[in-house]
């Protein structure tokens, strides 16, 4: 999967490192940065930046706030998923608003997709 990384996005992946989400950096640092299952974050992969990758598992955790809910936004979205996921790369999302209201229900949805037990 290392001839997947996307160089020429890595400056605009290490931008929005810098520049999280507040979704983003509650998820990041009161779970994902601990988390057994080494998570990194906005990692330039197969022409995208994804929020959360976890490589061991080939799991990607994408955290979507308003401006994913538009038709055309959407639509980018089933499309990146699908290619995500012919790859091998599972992609589980959450709302933004999911991680700052249920935040101990989104860590145990991803627990248990990182043990393979929820149905994502």
């Amino acid at each position: 999967m290392r001839d997947a990384y996307t160089r020429h996005l890595a400056p605009r992946a290490r931008e929005l490192r810098n520049n999280q989400t507040p979704a983003e950096r509650k998820l990041w640092f009161e779970f994902l940065r601990t988390h057994p299952a080494r998570f990194r974050r906005q990692v330039p992969l197969q022409g995208y930046i994804l929020d959360f990758y976890a490589p061991s598992l080939k799991l990607c955790l994408e955290l979507d706030g308003r401006s994913h809910d538009g038709q055309a936004t959407q639509q980018y979205d089933a499309e990146r998923t699908r290619q995500l996921t012919a790859s091998g790369i599972r992609v589980v999302r959450f709302s933004n608003a999911e991680v700052l209201g249920q935040f101990a229900g989104v860590c145990a949805a991803i627990d248990g997709v990182c043990r393979g037990e929820a149905p994502f």
